[in-house]
């Protein structure tokens, strides 16, 4: 894959709602989740080759950890986990009073902190909230009455934060200070057209433009930090989910989507695909805790 914004298969799947890509540089391995298909998928990059794991539930997004491992953001809390994935180790469930609601996606600030956002799994209610999680043992809400917390990412300098409010079809901004992981000044940074569908998962780049997958639009679109539309990327499937950087030089663009719902007439939708856009992407960064 060697010509701009060429678009490639790299691992053909079935995965009704392929979610979470995020990319272990250590292992030159980029990981991802079914969350309704309860199955986590591997991408070994340097190979070509693909591994999976059944999940024991639904995994809304898996944090790098950086004591090794994953942090997994699941249904019933948030746990600790390692390959092969037998285990999971249960940590806190700050959403342990709303039972019909699940962790959806979740990403670390350049600290080290844990941003995480839940969601009514039937997708009835704006029950959802966005959590701060400092450390193993200290967690802050942040947000109430979320009806679906989606994508999050910073900018380079770490002083903005995005968060995807989905069915409210908004991407939020915020200013943050990374000293003491506090989020203020909320404003709308965009807001996605009916005709585009619903704003899913996203990604920043080292040039501080937001990436975002459309569920139901069949595309990605790269923001400019002052929310001009600045390149569309068209996906041969409808259900764009979300997408991180990975490969040597962070210069690989992943993105994961979603066949639940859709027939044969969509035969590439849950496969994971990959793009190089031009552009590089940030580190990743890993839980503290």
């Amino acid at each position: 894959m060697s010509n701009e914004n060429a678009l490639e298969v790299v691992q053909r799947a079935q995965a009704l709602v392929g979610e979470g890509p995020v990319w272990l540089a250590a292992q030159q391995t980029l990981f991802w989740i079914d969350i309704k298909g309860l199955q986590i998928h591997a991408f070994h990059v340097p190979s070509g080759t693909s591994r999976s794991w059944p999940a024991p539930e639904r995994i809304g997004a898996l944090v790098l950890r950086g004591r090794g491992g994953f942090v997994a953001l699941t249904k019933s809390g948030i746990k600790l986990a390692a390959e092969p994935f037998e285990a999971f180790e249960p940590v806190m469930h700050p959403d342990a009073d709303r039972p019909r609601n699940r962790f959806n996606d979740a990403k670390c600030d350049p600290a080290g902190r844990l941003w995480a956002g839940t969601m009514d799994d039937e997708e009835v209610e704006a029950s959802g909230r966005l959590y701060c999680v400092d450390d193993l043992k200290t967690v802050r809400r942040f947000k109430d009455d979320v009806n679906l917390s989606n994508g999050l990412g910073w900018s380079p300098d770490g002083r903005t934060m995005y968060f995807v409010e989905t069915l409210r079809s908004v991407i939020w901004a915020y200013d943050y200070d990374v000293g003491d992981g506090i989020a203020s000044n909320e404003r709308v940074f965009v807001t996605i057209p009916a005709r585009d569908g619903w704003p899913d998962g996203i990604c920043i780049d080292a040039e501080g433009c937001v990436w975002l997958a459309h569920w139901g639009g069949w595309r990605l679109t790269r923001f400019t930090p002052d929310g001009r539309v600045d390149r569309v990327l068209r996906m041969p499937v409808p259900q764009v989910t979300s997408c991180a950087f990975g490969g040597t030089g962070l210069d690989t663009l992943y993105i994961t989507t979603a066949a639940i719902g859709l027939d044969a007439s969509a035969p590439l939708a849950g496969s994971l695909f990959a793009t190089k856009p031009g552009v590089r992407g940030l580190p990743v960064a890993s839980f503290r805790g």
